[in-house]
């Protein structure tokens, strides 16, 4: 089967899979061999509203901030992630965003954004979840991809393999969990993290413009 009529039938699937409730004001886009938008920041249509914020204020010594707002200027349009790190003593800390999605993908797929990070930290990492799992009192894993944002004058492609998504618990990797279902993404994310787990340690402001993000087949 070739690349394209992968892709093809990858986009139909995913329009087809659409829970109106759950993406509620916003509309997959379908774009042929380029995969399908699923969010399209410069478009001046764009509905914002269904991107809720998840900090570690949850918990109770969080201090951290997150927000995605649209940025309008005379020439250009796109959304802008501020996130604000308070990390415990041991550095323990996160901040971010995520939004209801149903999307089914085939397991070969990626995510792209164009993207440019500002401000005093550049690691991020794009949140997933699937089979509409929610936070709550049962613990179900966070599938994570940890990456460095580019800054400098121009916005960058980055492209983030859906099989290299990983099971985090607490942001502690799982090995048990299940992998990340492919065919049943209910949830997209976006967070930086202050780094108790990682070599990376983060604190302070920063920000991360992101045009769009789109989902694509590469064969």
């Amino acid at each position: 089967m070739s690349c394209k009529l992968l892709v093809v039938i990858a986009s139909l699937l995913v329009v087809a899979s659409l829970d109106r409730n759950q993406v509620t004001g916003r509309v997959v886009e379908k774009l042929g061999s380029e995969g399908v938008v699923l969010f399209n920041f410069t478009d001046p249509a764009v509905d914002m509203s269904g991107w809720t914020e998840v900090s570690d204020t949850v918990r109770e010594p969080g201090k951290s901030k997150a927000l995605l707002v649209l940025q309008k200027t005379q020439v250009f349009q796109r959304a802008v992630f501020f996130a604000l790190l308070n990390p415990q003593p041991n550095g323990a800390a996160f901040a971010g965003v995520r939004h209801p999605i149903a999307l089914q993908l085939f397991p070969a797929s990626s995510i792209t954004i164009k993207c440019r990070a500002q401000g005093s930290n550049s690691h991020f990492k794009i949140a997933l979840k699937h089979h509409g799992q929610q936070p709550g009192p049962v613990r179900t894993p966070s599938y994570e991809y940890y990456f460095e944002a580019p800054g400098g004058d121009e916005l960058q492609y980055l492209n983030f393999p859906l099989l290299e998504f990983k099971p985090y618990i607490n942001g502690v990797l799982c090995i048990d969990c299940d992998p990340l279902d492919t065919g049943d993404i209910t949830s997209f994310g976006i967070q930086v993290y202050g780094g108790v787990n990682e070599e990376v340690k983060q604190s302070g402001p920063e920000a991360l413009e992101i045009d769009w993000i789109k989902a694509a087949n590469y064969c």
